[in-house]
């Protein structure tokens, strides 16, 4: 042992110093890394840095070609090229010799040859592939700091396609004797899991593993890919709910070694990872919440000691306390919390108490009322970041009667902001609140017309298109239709007759497209008027050519009703020679049109804007030209991702696949709920070409004009805005809203007694408008809900909430039970089996009291009667009272009703959906051989009839359990309706369903509503699970013809999956993926076989199946992306279950 120590003090000197005559860990005045610091730091100009580092490269340059170079010099070079390149200038000559130095080196070289290619090079980097043996030879080094390397670079920098090849060995590593092995294995395994999640989803065992090691650090790395699995599908782990209570109660109890102890916290970030779990799986679990209040208690209980890491812990505890089934004591204690947070005179404490009041106030919506009077106090707070969040707060309490109010303090704040981040989030916020809430018309069109002015060009396009496809589709009142459209129409004119305006591009696309759709509803509007006006834009300078392109589109919409063809005609000489080719294009289009004037009618007919077009998407009338030029010689069209994929395939890597897989859907989490408007409009792209970007200059240049200094050596300093400062306004106020006072009050040493009380009685006032409907006296759906909300401007073509119906939402699953005793509990290792219960339906019933109204909602008809939608359901709160009454009918009896046509046919069984004491609906799967027929079976369990039953299946809900962008298609689905059921009686209902993109798993929802002989009406909402499976055929075909499909297909998936035991082990596993997804084996020779089937309709998969070192390699191929991916995952879940 002391000949180790000995050699390793020997090694210390050198591994801290860059010169080869040091001897002490300190930076060598006479290094050369030494010299180069010195002399920048000695520079007065770029342009001197400039050229002494061109010069330094240079000398690089020749140092790294010199075959003379010894590694240990190599290393000093290189960290002197890791300090260049740090600086900004490029050193790309050297990463060649990096790889080499992490190839060739000790330890001390392998360590800075790997730092510097983690460096260097990206994960598509070419001469990344060099570095792949390299890692492969380290991973298997009995050196433990050789291995570590190796684990920490494959993390940092592998792309995809390299993880198959370490994959293997960073899987053995978990079961490493030292505990750091294993946590760097951990972590590349959650390096993998994001960004390849398909093909890590079989050691999730291996996980439960490190979730249980005995070492701290390694539990706790496995934590992250718990939480990440977790988020994307949380049923499947509600088995570990009692594991990870138990392990946070043993954290919380100060059972880790002291060195995990931040400011005499234990393991505060361990404990946040731990809270954020547990929400996810106390969701929506009364027996997986009832494992968690002890420790959520404790935790709660201990979180006292005054310092910011204790405050991060509480709130995430109240985050959870309120996310799981709920506990009055818990709920208290939270409440409790929030309230000291808000109350602080600390910032980042209020700010604190704000964010976990917005968070909570889903839930508690009396929460905000007992902080009223200091939210108010937030709005004229100093800190801008304290007056968005308390912005936000409200923007989730937003009902019918405070809308008017909360809107105009948001414009008042984005009057204010300069932010562009806080206007794009804000203008998000204002269009969904009037879009759902707004009073009137004239209130609606001038809040929208605000919006665009403040927003301007930075507003997300969902935004103005989603408000033209509202004027488009109109209500269900066709005179309401028109007084919008008319007002609109009105506003629009009005806007340009001033003079010396410019109006944001987007808002002129708008005002463009109302007068030329609608500008004829105005009688006294003649259309020559309108038309001098659009083309008085064109002439502008600062409208762009892609708003020149909305104007000339309603010029030529404007151009069919009238004479006027002496601007027409002028509109065409000047733009018919324009630069512009859209712009050129609609020219010619309306010189055409406005000579044809029949054709000119057929094409633009009024107020035809959301008619169906019919679109020839398969070009059919081009078939003729297509022809005559393939026999010219012409190459055949490929599609654009088979050309990428032809163009990658000699940069593709092609490596002996070890893992399985699952599908690539399955990586992405899940989208649930709704946090901002704008979540999902960020990621559509601005409109406008890349000239008009180039004039807005550079986006990586700090814009500091106009910026007043608010930091200084103390910290914050506030600032009191002259009366001159602030953006000018674009537009006035909306009509009917007086402006609220919010002003924040200057501090003298003699306060106005008056005045103070005049302000409190202003901030009385403004919380009674603002807090409005909030009190126990009322059920609203606030902003922050999941439930759709009651709007007043409704589309056609959508599923209408009908007054005086009582909604009754049944779950058909639960979460089984789990405990666990022991952090160490062998039971961990395996899941236990799932029970699927049924839960008791809900029923709704006036006059009492009840702690939650989550899903439930009651309209009481009279309310309803001639008056518009309220938010309001009455002057009581709603009670949620369990059914205790059977209603489960005999599987025979409603078999006896199947359809004769679909009786002999294969079927999944009977499952039931949703019931209450009157009604039960059961579903069926039936496996024709061209599709997939649901039925449905509406059962009678009173001894009175039913009527005006109404079955509806809802494919634009689908909600799926992971993020994938399938559909099910739902073929020719009306209503389904039936006048009377008697009692005890049974209806059926069939319908035809398809995948039209595949995925693993997907569910459709439905409702059902019906009349009792009381007259009153009920709707039950419920959904149906389908997977992949449901909708695979066999595709019967020949050797030969399965070869020529074969060389059609373009995607394709490689994999290695596990053999049955057998004799012969190859057509054992073919046979039962046969029996389990129903495949069709073409033929089976030697250790090679083929195997054909179809997604229906008609998408073609084939696989091809060889015995390769004891494992069957599969290679699928099909037309479509994602279908080898999907069926793959199938495969390998089939052969697990085996």
């Amino acid at each position: 042992m002391s000949d180790v120590v000995e050699k390793t003090l020997t090694a210390l000197p050198s591994l801290l110093s860059l010169d080869s005559q040091a001897v002490a860990g300190k930076l060598s005045v006479t290094s050369k890394l030494g010299n180069l610091i010195r002399n920048i730091t000695e520079l007065t100009s770029k342009h001197e840095e400039e050229k002494l580092i061109k010069k330094e490269l240079t000398a690089i340059k020749e140092q790294v070609s010199s075959p003379t170079t010894t590694l240990r010099q190599m290393k000093e070079i290189m960290v002197r090229t890791i300090y260049c390149e740090m600086l900004g200038y490029e050193a790309s000559f050297s990463y060649i010799h990096a790889i080499k130095l992490a190839q060739q080196g000790s330890v001390l070289e392998k360590r800075v040859g790997y730092l510097a290619v983690s460096l260097f090079l990206n994960e598509s980097h070419e001469l990344l592939l060099l570095l792949v043996n390299t890692v492969l030879k380290d991973l298997q080094s009995t050196n433990l700091i050789e291995v570590c390397l190796a684990l920490t670079v494959a993390s940092q920098i592998f792309p995809k396609d390299m993880i198959p090849a370490v994959l293997p060995l960073v899987e053995d590593k978990l079961t490493h004797s030292k505990e750091i092995i294993r946590r760097k294995a951990v972590l590349a395994l959650y390096k993998f899991y994001l960004i390849a999640p398909n093909q890590v989803q079989h050691i999730h065992d291996k996980f439960r593993k490190a979730l249980c090691d005995k070492d701290p650090g390694v539990m706790t790395a496995s934590l992250h890919i718990y939480l990440q699995m977790i988020k994307e599908s949380p049923d499947g782990y509600r088995d570990l709910t009692g594991s990870f209570a138990a392990i946070l109660k043993q954290v919380v109890g100060g059972k880790l070694p002291v060195d995990f102890n931040y400011h005499s916290v234990p393991a505060p970030w361990l404990q946040i990872q731990l809270l954020r779990i547990l929400a996810l799986l106390g969701k929506d679990n009364q027996s997986g919440s009832e494992l968690m209040y002890d420790v959520l208690d404790e935790s709660l209980r201990r979180a006292e000691i005054n310092h910011n890491i204790t405050y991060a812990i509480l709130y995430e505890c109240v985050r959870t306390v309120y996310t799981i089934n709920p506990k009055s004591d818990l709920l208290e204690k939270a409440a409790k919390c929030i309230g000291k947070f808000v109350l602080s005179p600390k910032i980042n404490l209020k700010y604190l108490g704000l964010k976990a009041l917005t968070y909570v106030v889903q839930q508690d919506p009396n929460l905000a009322l007992q902080h009223q009077m200091t939210i108010i106090e937030c709005l004229d707070h100093p800190d801008p970041i304290i007056k968005r969040e308390t912005l936000e707060l409200l923007y989730r309490i937003t009902n019918a009667q405070n809308v008017t109010v909360i809107v105009e303090k948001m414009l008042d704040f984005l009057r204010q902001s300069k932010d562009e981040y806080t206007t794009i989030d804000l203008v998000g916020k204002v269009a969904e609140l009037h879009h759902t809430y707004a009073p009137d018309n004239g209130w609606f069109i001038q809040t929208m017309n605000t919006v665009f002015s403040l927003g301007g060009d930075m507003m997300q396009p969902d935004i103005p298109n989603n408000f033209l496809r509202l004027l488009a589709e109109g209500f269900d009142n066709e005179d309401e239709d028109r007084q919008l459209r008319l007002y609109a129409v009105d506003s629009y004119h009005s806007l340009l007759e001033k003079d010396d305006v410019q109006f944001p591009q987007r808002f002129l696309q708008v005002i463009s497209w109302v007068l030329g759709e609608y500008s004829y509803l105005k009688s006294d509007l003649m259309p020559e008027v309108v038309l001098d006006k659009l083309v008085t834009l064109l002439d502008q300078v600062w409208v762009t050519s892609e708003t020149k392109s909305w104007v000339m589109a309603a010029i030529t919409k404007l151009s069919s009703g009238t004479t006027c063809t002496k601007t027409v005609s002028e509109v065409v000489l000047k733009f018919s020679t324009s630069l512009d080719t859209v712009l050129r294009q609609f020219t010619f289009e309306l010189k055409h049109l406005s000579e044809d004037r029949d054709l000119s009618v057929r094409v633009l007919p009024l107020d035809a804007s959301c008619e169906d077009i019919e679109v020839d998407t398969s070009l059919s009338f081009l078939d003729d030209f297509v022809s005559e030029a393939l026999a010219r010689g012409a190459a055949p069209y490929k599609p654009h991702h088979q050309r990428q994929e032809e163009l990658s395939q000699e940069k593709a890597l092609n490596f002996e696949p070890y893992g399985l897989s699952l599908p690539v859907s399955l990586s992405s989490s899940s989208i649930t709920g709704r946090q901002s408007p704008t979540g999902l409009s960020l990621s559509s792209g601005l409109s406008g070409n890349s000239a008009e970007r180039a004039q807005k200059g550079g986006t990586n240049t700090l814009k500091l004009e106009g910026v007043k200094k608010v930091w200084g050596r103390e910290g914050y300093l506030p600032q009191k805005e002259g009366p001159d400062e602030g953006a000018a306004q674009a537009l006035s106020s909306p009509a009917g809203v007086s402006p609220q006072p919010g002003a924040p009050v200057g501090l003298t040493s003699q306060p106005d007694l008056t005045f103070v009380a005049e302000q409190e009685q202003e901030r009385q006032q403004l919380a009674s408008s603002l807090f409005v409907g909030l009190g126990s006296q009322h059920n609203l759906c606030l902003m922050g809900k999941s439930e759709s909300s009651l709007q007043r401007f409704r589309r056609k073509n959508k599923l209408q909430e009908t007054p005086g119906v009582i909604e009754r939402l049944s779950d058909s699953s639960l979460p089984s039970q789990s405990t666990m005793d022991s952090l160490l509990d062998n039971n961990i290792l395996e899941p236990s089996a799932r029970v699927q219960e049924l839960r008791q339906i809900t029923t709704v019933q006036p006059g009492t009291n009840s702690p939650t109204l989550k899903d439930c909602r009651a309209i009481d008809n009279a309310s309803h009667e001639g008056s518009p939608s309220s938010l309001f359901l009455g002057s009581n709160m709603v009670v949620v009272q369990p059914s205790t009454e059977g209603n489960e009918l005999p599987v025979s009896r409603l078999m006896s009703h199947l359809p004769a046509e679909l009786s002999g046919l294969a079927s999944s069984g009977m499952e039931m959906v949703c019931s209450d004491e009157s009604l039960s609906l059961w579903a069926n799967k039936i496996y024709k051989q061209d599709s997939l027929v649901l039925v449905v079976f509406i059962g009678s369990s009173t001894f009175s009839s039913i009527t005006e039953i109404a079955l509806q299946l809802a494919a634009e809900e689908l909600k799926l359990p992971v993020l994938t962008f399938c559909v099910l298609q739902v073929c020719e689905c009306p209503p389904h309706r039936f006048a009377v059921l008697k009692a005890h009686g049974v209806a059926v209902c069939q319908q035809c369903m398809l995948m039209e993109k595949p995925c693993a798993q997907a569910v459709l929802a439905g409702t059902v509503s019906y009349h009792t002989e009381a007259g009153q009406s009920y709707e039950l909402r419920f959904s149906v699970s389908f997977t992949l499976s449901d909708f695979i055929r066999p595709l019967m075909l020949s050797t030969e013809d399965y070869g020529k499909l074969w060389l059609s297909l373009t995607h394709d998936v490689k994999q290695n999956l596990k053999l049955l035991s057998d004799e012969d082990p190859l057509l054992a596993t073919l046979n039962a993926l046969k029996e389990k997804l129903q495949l069709h084996v073409v033929d089976v020779i030697g250790k090679e076989g083929i195997v054909a089937c179809q997604l229906l309709p008609s998408t073609p998969c084939l696989l091809h199946c060889r015995v390769h070192a004891g494992k069957m390699a599969v290679w699928l191929r099909s037309p479509s992306p994602h279908l080898p991916d999907c069926l793959l995952y199938l495969c390998q879940r089939a052969i697990q279950e085996l």
